[in-house]
């Protein structure tokens, strides 16, 4: 499930093992150099080139998850 994968990938980066997924990005101390990395990880591990403004646009474990899938190119 991609939702797990991202969830996973959040944790790491933000050093926080207690995100659900409707937690916001930035209320959990996400800041610009995390997101880079966050988006260096979705294409490395998912497949998925996620623009920056779609990280800014959906803040959540649950809306950027979705957001993937709706590219179709996440690789298993």
């Amino acid at each position: 499930m991609i939702a797990d994968r991202v969830r996973a990938i959040w944790c790491r980066e933000l050093q926080r093992d207690d995100i659900s997924a409707d937690d916001d990005f930035f209320a959990l101390g996400g800041q610009s150099v995390i997101m880079v990395r966050i988006q260096g990880a979705f294409i490395e591990e998912l497949g998925a080139e996620v623009p920056m403004d779609q990280l800014f646009l959906n803040p959540t474990v649950a809306s950027i998850s979705a957001y993937i899938e709706s590219l179709s190119a996440v690789t298993e």
